[in-house]
């Protein structure tokens, strides 16, 4: 899933984003705004949300939520009705999608947890917004990449049923050049069945924290006795550009140092759970070969980073690599807080860089629009970058 919205191109996409934030309004305030919704928009005044540009602190709604009845990963049919007296949270995902999506699930699980026991009153709905995975299979594959199958209820139908929902919330879901694009948008929905505010999700690891935190807080202040959230800060996270030298704690111990001074890099970016839509086992192992050849050539050796941020468990990595044939010859080291992988603009996973040894990135591939390269494409490309 490509992450934009609407079929906007990424360049749209953040200046409907710096548009917002001159205006003073929310993301999601200038697409109620242009008609994607039924209900009414009313801007939010500036706060301390706008510090970080990647991150939409929503905007108010107060209209009834249209209703619908689709089918769970379970193969049982819910309606939003039977969910009335809880506070319902309404996200549309893509089951297939390494942008986003994961995203706002990792924050819409952060928002639950912040709330603590008051969490027992929420209810999370995601809603397929894929026109070309509209089985009940692809919503449990995804919920089972993620380890969310108990912890909330990811809902499709035909295609006629979902189009219906989409229309219903202002939601735009179409194949376009082969590549699926959906509206990132999440409803909270208050007890009373009247949406209360919407969010949209930026492409920004290093977000999905304040989002989650930011969703707690709207929740909580529909739950009975408006349980207390934590405070925490909406200041603008840190990013390491491949300027910035940055040091990353390296799987089995150690540490990996990137940036400005540390010599050109190959660097993947990934996450485990894309064992649901490739083979990533096999290509990390292949990798192997690469490192082998630049060992020998003098070629930039390769860097995997693993977005521990959005991984279901602290566990799901180790116990991914556990379970290739053989440990990997590379590095693999961690960007918990996203802040590498917003500084190097990556914009889906997996995803290749070659950064020169003065901060510059020579060429980025995009491993899951247009897979994996073989070893001879990868040098290759390698060589002719070095020569620019």
């Amino acid at each position: 899933m490509l992450p934009y919205w609407t079929g906007v191109s990424r360049r749209l996409h953040w200046t409907v984003l710096g548009l917002a934030l001159a205006l003073g309004v929310s993301i999601g305030a200038l697409i109620a705004i242009a008609g994607s919704s039924s209900t009414e928009a009313t801007p939010i005044a500036v706060t301390e949300s706008f510090a970080n540009p990647n991150l939409d602190p929503g905007i108010a709604l107060n209209a009834i939520a249209p209703g619908f009845t689709l089918t769970d990963q379970f193969g049982k049919r819910v309606s939003l009705r039977s969910l009335r007296g809880k506070v319902v949270v309404v996200s549309f995902n893509d089951p297939e999608c390494t942008t986003i999506c994961p995203l706002t699930t990792t924050a819409l699980l952060r928002a639950k947890k912040l709330l603590g026991p008051a969490a027992s009153g929420v209810e999370l709905l995601g809603i397929g917004a894929n026109p070309e995975a509209t089985d009940v299979k692809s919503v449990r594959a995804y919920s089972e990449a993620h380890e969310m199958l108990h912890k909330w209820r990811f809902l499709t139908g035909s295609l006629p049923e979902l189009r219906r929902v989409w229309r219903a919330y202002g939601i735009e879901a179409a194949v376009i050049n082969g590549s699926i694009d959906h509206t990132p948008a999440t409803y909270i929905v208050g007890p009373d069945g009247r949406e209360s505010r919407l969010y949209q999700t930026a492409m920004a690891y290093s977000s999905v924290n304040q989002l989650g935190y930011e969703m707690a807080r709207s929740i909580a202040g529909l739950l009975p006795g408006h349980p207390t959230v934590p405070e925490e800060s909406l200041a603008p996270p840190a990013l390491y550009d491949p300027h910035r030298p940055v040091t990353l704690p390296r799987v089995g111990g150690g540490s990996v140092r990137l940036g400005s001074g540390s010599g050109t890099h190959l660097v993947l970016f990934f996450d485990t759970w894309e064992t649901q839509i490739t083979n990533l086992r096999a290509q990390l192992e292949a990798l192997d070969r690469y490192q082998a050849v630049a060992e020998k050539n003098g070629l930039p050796p390769l860097v995997a980073i693993d977005e521990a941020g959005v991984e279901a468990t602290p566990e799901a990595l180790p116990r991914f690599l556990r379970s290739l044939r053989h440990p990997l010859s590379y590095p693999v080291a961690l960007d918990r807080t996203g802040g590498v992988a917003d500084g190097y603009r990556v914009e889906n996973s997996p995803w290749l860089e070659l950064v020169s040894a003065q901060g510059r990135i020579l060429f980025h591939a995009d491993l899951a629009e247009n897979g994996w390269p073989t070893l001879k494409q990868l040098l290759a490309r390698i060589r002719v970058a070095q020569t620019k």
